[in-house]
């Protein structure tokens, strides 16, 4: 039999410290293709700070990160330790799209011009190519009659959308997304919580920091549930929310569910 592919993301025993506060004492999280995992857990967890860490954008002080079995190398330790390899940084950061909480478009750019400009710069795509995959990813998040729009003229989730297809548009491995829906009120959640769902359903390899459980149930393969930088509970979505085993979880979920 033909060996599995190694996972699109995995992280081995992950720590994270700013100065004296650690942050993640020792996190394992592991992504294979086409799965969605999603992160939860109160704020202050680490949910993040683990994202922006997979995304080479925090350094981590110890642990190992691999994109589709390539390790990150490193040099120095603790608080100086850093990447050693910025072409290595460069070519994961390009295939692991993050979608941030606060949208992150440049205003200066019409919606289109947003979607296209790291593919131009960063990749050098042809323009003519850039600009119809840019076209079909608007569309597929359902705004391409928004191209010629400014930021400032969208809704917030119009805005988080366009956020989606810029993302897309890179031709990523995975997308990362950092709380996608919490800047938005509940009638424009839905509309990203739909194109998110969509994703799921074609397969892409996702992680989610999320404080929306109803979209960690429906659309995760594998959901962990994060509490003060470490991993106190992890399974498929069933399991988690339909029989938690761990006390916190417990007091957490209670929490968290809709009045």
């Amino acid at each position: 039999m033909p060996a599995s592919p190694p996972p699109v993301i995995e992280i081995r025993d992950l720590h994270k410290s700013y100065g004296a506060l650690e942050v993640l004492k020792g996190v394992d999280i592991t992504a294979r293709q086409g799965m969605v995992v999603s992160l939860i857990g109160s704020s202050g967890s680490g949910k993040s700070t683990l994202l922006r860490c997979c995304n080479l954008l925090e350094d981590s002080q110890q642990g190992q990160i691999l994109f589709q079995g390539e390790a990150v190398t490193w040099r120095g330790t603790g608080l100086g330790r850093h990447p050693s390899n910025p072409g290595q940084v460069l070519r994961i950061r390009t295939n692991l799209s993050m979608v941030f909480q606060q949208f992150n478009l440049w205003s200066h750019m019409t919606v289109l011009q947003n979607v296209m400009e790291a593919p131009l710069t960063v990749l050098g795509r042809p323009r003519d190519q850039v600009e119809a995959a840019a076209r079909r990813y608007l569309d597929k998040v359902g705004i391409g009659d928004k191209c010629d729009c400014w930021p400032a003229q969208l809704s917030g989730g119009q805005q988080q959308r366009a956020a989606i297809a810029r993302a897309l548009c890179m031709e990523p491995q995975a997308l990362l997304f950092d709380e996608p829906t919490s800047a938005l009120d509940p009638e424009l959640e839905q509309e990203v919580v739909r194109v998110i769902k969509a994703l799921a359903d074609e397969g892409r390899t996702m992680l989610i920091v999320t404080h929306d459980m109803r979209l960690a149930a429906d659309v995760s393969d594998h959901v962990v549930f994060l509490h003060q930088g470490r991993i106190e509970e992890e399974g498929p979505p069933a399991t988690l929310f339909g029989a938690p085993k761990s006390e916190r979880l417990r007091g957490f979920l209670s929490a968290t569910a809709p009045a």
